[in-house]
């Protein structure tokens, strides 16, 4: 886990990972948490990506915009 006082005053955070922690708060008993710690980061970084819900709606935006490439390019090369 990334610690707030390793982050830059200012620094862009990019959270990619994820981990599940204890919640006894949640039927499954599990939420979902980055590799840094966010609460502590958020105080210095100038912009921080929350997770969930930072990165994934982007990962999914480039899946599909390489799928569609990927059945373009194979349309193409079918005539």
């Amino acid at each position: 886990m990334v610690r707030g006082e390793w982050v830059k005053e200012g620094a862009v955070v990019i959270d990619c990972g994820i981990n599940y922690v204890s919640d006894e708060t949640k039927a499954s008993r599990k939420r979902v948490v980055g590799d840094v710690h966010y609460s502590s980061a958020k105080e210095r970084a100038g912009f921080i990506t929350p997770v969930p819900g930072g990165v994934g709606p982007m990962t999914v935006a480039m899946l599909m915009e390489n799928t569609v490439q990927s059945a373009q390019r194979f349309r193409l090369k079918g005539r």
